[in-house]
């Protein structure tokens, strides 16, 4: 049996590893260590039970641990039983190591940790094997089981204790990247739970009352810690691993990163940029930041080591990372507001519903995300602890003892400074926190803000009707698309309303010409990962945007390069005026245009899109930091190259040159007409959008008086409606800001080929296969033709009138069109069974039009069975369940008609959560 992920495979991932627990903690802030702190612990972990899971197997668990201190009197008698000269608390570390069970690979992974410790000066004291009783775990769990040691370092004289800690933590990323490059097979095995004088963590692929039986070092009394930290994992989604159980080495996390793969994504191109005064040339060995083929909260994890290890604190650092909501907020103080823009500057928040608790052995504390969607309660006693966990009751407290408690709010933060014997409330902390550097005074240096940026030159070309039409038709503009879409947006200030579903053909399958837009998909928020009401909860969201070289994200104190801030990414042709005229030491730009040769079709387009990465990179060292992807300048000769192409191969190009952060990619394209496109390219790296075309045809409509309104006020509706629609579009998968979503990857695509995707937008989920570079290239140049071919059919032809969102003869093809509806009609009018069995056929079988993915598949090896061997409808339908929904995800009405539906055919209603009314 393999331990580890599976690889890629079928409609799974392993990317998309995610979680959802029970986390918790309980804290003597006196720091007196004790076995009942441990055994509170435990008991707080077995009454989280229910926020855990298991599969088919009962007894194998999504996984549970514990990190409390290092036990020094426990394993100070232990190592003196093995031979082990320990020297004082503190003057030593400890590192739990799951390793392979066969003897070779094990003693290979235990050769290499030790020459990794001896050649960077530190002394191996010992090994010793961890006692661990497996009777009691699950088949699935044993399969895949782990030898578990645990290794003892000493403490050089010259260290302090904070100099060991960065000491191990290096020699940790270095052994990982040995073992990775060394270890031929069964290298899942290994992994360093923790490796630290100060905590350690016990963890495992168990349920929570395993734990204890499972490691017999938490059941002696000589363990004793001051703190204990645990976890119950719920793996939504996910395969559950030995490894991937929590604690991690300093959080335990419960909740989703909505935006990992843009967060992975960034946290790896930083890695050009960084400049360590910690770890000096060093700092090489450390990477990667983010260890491979883990899951969000491992990533995260890495992230916040990785900060704090080069010179922040605890707070400090889940403040970079997960951020209140503070973009909005009119009464936060101008100080802490001005540490969240320094930090925004560097890093993207880590967002998504996140209960975050982290521990590093003389400190712990939690954290909210900005929206607040996982609990964190806590209890202060009189006898010295804290406890705080996903909910309250976790531990049988008397009433009398209680002091305080209470529940973080969104955004909120406690600490505890074990060390220090203090309480922190999220107030006193933050400010502690901001007041360390004059951030105020750094911010209104570096800021320039888009919209104070004043030109001399105003005067902006406009297209004349001729010019406007030959580029509608060369982006694949319709009729529809102006009607339905545009002009109400530019009428209205708002998003047009339209139902629900889609019967056209996917853009795979469509026999009319695609944009490459129309091959995404968006991902939404599901399950435990809520979606964000944007209007409601307005002032958690922020389509605030940065522009220029992103800084370092370890500059403490200083910010070397000015940034430019944009109050939304979607801009109009006058900012973008102002952004090509930036050319100073801070902040200048270029403009590479997005054209290629249409004689010379496929391979022309490749060259073009390798230009455009060469060009890149050549400016960038050339000091550029805003790169302007254009395609105004098509002609009869060049044709456009696909904005979202072209913006995913250069972003994803960069990331592996280390060259991402350096840079802004802005959008000046034709071919962006609706708010999901804007969504799109900023999904995929851009920072900011201009769309000329649209901004053209709306002063068209309003010179033709299609639009009654002048055409300033008409472009900022169409822009103010496209910016509502976008937080729209972020707030369905759970996420507040723009930095966020930005390179987030935030869609599945349908209908491009597997080696077309991996090459263009490496890490996009794609599961069907479909078309590749030449039918992408031949639609292009299909519109080219169509927009500047000589001929009085083109010249006299109006743009098409489309057909997706309305049936039109010639149009697109709808699956509820005329005829369908008609068979439909007179089914339903004269209860004719015949005449319905014709619509089905017609729906269901698609033979002239395919339409869905249904539509063609077919059954290999069919070999039907009589229709008196099978059950009744009235016994299958007993087995139906409408899906579970907590009450307030669903309206009153609709969960009740949902109950009276399934009870009128003889099957059940899930109620969910919240129970029946």
């Amino acid at each position: 049996m393999n331990i580890g992920l599976p690889d890629q495979q079928g409609l799974y991932n392993p990317l998309n590893e995610k979680d959802a627990c029970g986390v918790g903690f309980v804290v003597n802030y006196k720091n007196e260590k004790s076995y009942g702190i441990v055994k509170k612990g435990i008991e707080i972990l077995k009454n989280m039970e229910h926020r855990g899971a298991s599969g088919n197997d009962p007894n194998t668990g999504d996984g549970a641990g514990i990190l409390t201190q290092v036990p020094h009197e426990f394993f100070k008698i232990q190592c003196t039983n093995e031979g082990i000269d320990l020297p004082d608390r503190g003057d030593y570390a400890v590192g739990m190591i799951f390793l392979p069970k066969e003897p070779v690979l094990r003693f290979q992974c235990e050769g290499i940790t030790e020459r990794v410790l001896r050649e960077k000066g530190l002394k191996t004291l010992g090994w010793r094997f961890v006692p661990t009783d497996n009777t009691h775990i699950g088949e699935t769990a044993r399969g895949t089981e782990p030898v578990v040691r645990q290794v003892f370092i000493e403490k050089s004289s010259y260290m302090n204790v904070e100099e060991f800690e960065k000491k191990l933590f290096l020699v940790r990323k270095i052994i990982e990247n040995e073992v990775e490059r060394l270890v031929k097979r069964n290298k899942e095995y290994f992994y360093i739970c923790s490796l630290s004088s100060r905590t350690i963590v016990y963890k495992g692929l168990l349920l929570a009352n395993q734990i204890e039986k499972y490691f017999l070092d938490l059941i002696d009394i000589n363990y004793k810690s001051a703190v204990a930290l645990v976890h119950q994992r719920f793996s939504t989604n996910t395969f559950p691993t030995w490894d991937l159980a929590q604690p991690f080495r300093y959080i335990a996390h419960n909740g989703e990163i909505n935006t990992i793969k843009g967060n992975r994504n960034w946290m790896n191109a930083r890695e050009g940029i960084i400049d360590s005064e910690v770890f000096g040339k060093e700092i090489k060995n450390i990477y990667p930041i983010l260890q491979k083929g883990k899951s969000d909260s491992a990533s995260l994890d890495n992230a916040f080591e990785f900060i704090k290890a080069n010179g922040r604190s605890n707070a400090h650092t889940m403040m970079m990372l997960i951020p209140e909501a503070w973009e909005n907020d009119e009464e936060m103080k101008e100080i802490k507001k001005a540490f969240y823009e320094y930090h925004a500057s560097m890093i993207e928040p880590w967002d998504g519903p996140a209960a975050v608790l982290f521990c590093d052995g003389n400190q712990v504390g939690g954290t909210l995300d900005r929206n607040g969607l996982r609990p964190a309660k806590y209890v202060v006693t009189n006898t010295n602890e804290i406890v705080m966990a996903s909910e309250f009751g976790v531990l049988n407290l008397k009433p009398e003892n209680i002091i305080k408690k209470g529940r973080l709010k969104p955004g909120e933060m406690l600490l505890i400074d074990i060390e220090k014997g203090k309480i922190l409330f999220d107030k006193e902390l933050k400010e502690e926190v901001c007041s360390n550097v004059d951030y105020t005074k750094i911010v209104k240096e570096k800021r320039i803000v888009l919209k104070d940026i004043k030109i001399h030159d105003t005067h902006i070309e406009d297209y004349n009707n001729s010019k406007i039409l030959e580029k509608q038709k060369e982006f694949g503009y319709t009729k529809e698309d102006i009607d339905m879409i545009i002009k109400p947006m530019a009428k209205e200030g708002k998003e047009p309303i339209g139902s629900m579903g889609d019967d056209t053909p996917l853009a795979v399958l469509s026999n009319k010409t695609q944009s490459i837009f129309n091959y995404f998909r968006q991902v939404f928020a599901q399950v435990t990962n809520p979606a964000v009401d944007p209007i409601r909860e307005g002032s958690i969201m922020s389509l605030m945007n940065f522009i220029g070289s992103q800084e370092d994200m370890l500059n403490i104190s200083n910010i070397e390069n000015q940034y430019m801030v944009i109050e939304t990414p979607i801009i109009d042709n006058y900012d973008m005026k102002k952004i090509k005229e930036l050319n100073n030491h801070q902040l200048k730009s270029t403009v590479i245009p997005l054209t290629f040769k249409i004689d010379d079709g496929v391979e022309g387009f490749e060259r073009a899109l390798k230009t455009l990465c060469t060009r890149a990179v050549k400016k960038i060292n050339e000091n550029s930091n805003i790169i302007i992807l254009s395609d105004r300048k098509t002609d009869s000769y060049t044709g456009g190259i696909p904005s979202l192409l072209a913006v995913s191969y250069l972003h994803n190009y960069l990331i592996k040159e280390k060259l991402r952060s350096r840079i802004s990619i802005i959008v000046e394209s034709g071919d962006v007409k609706e708010t999901t496109n804007f969504a799109q390219l900023i999904a995929y790296g851009a920072s900011a959008v201009n769309p000329y075309l649209a901004i053209e045809t709306i002063k068209k409509l309003c010179r033709d008086q299609e639009i009654k309104i002048d055409e300033e006020k008409a472009v900022k509706n169409y822009l103010k409606a496209s910016s509502k629609g976008l937080a729209k579009i972020l707030s369905k998968m759970g996420i507040c800001t723009i930095q966020s979503y930005h390179g987030s990857q935030m869609f599945e695509i349908l209908g491009l080929s597997d080696d077309f995707v991996n090459k263009y937008f490496p890490g996009t989920t794609t599961t069907i296969g479909g078309i590749g570079l030449e039918e992408v290239v031949q639609d292009i140049i299909s519109n080219h033709k169509y927009a500047y071919e000589e001929s009085e059919y083109n010249q006299k032809k109006n743009i098409d009138f489309g057909g997706r969102y309305k049936y039109v003869r010639d149009g697109e093809f709808h699956l509820f069109n005329p005829k369908s509806v008609k068979l439909l009609r007179n089914a339903v009018e004269n209860n004719d069974y015949k005449t319905y069995k014709e619509f089905t056929r017609l729906t269901d079988e698609q033979d002239v039009n395919p339409t869905t993915l249904r539509s063609i598949l077919e059954f290999k090896n069919l070999n039907p069975i009589p229709i008196e061997e099978v059950e009744p409808e009235s016994e299958i339908i007993k087995r139906f369940s409408s899906g579970a929904m907590s009450v307030g995800s669903i309206s009153k009405e609709a969960h009740e008609t949902l109950g009276e539906a399934m009870n009128s055919i003889g099957a059940s209603s899930n109620s969910g959560e919240g129970g029946e009314d």
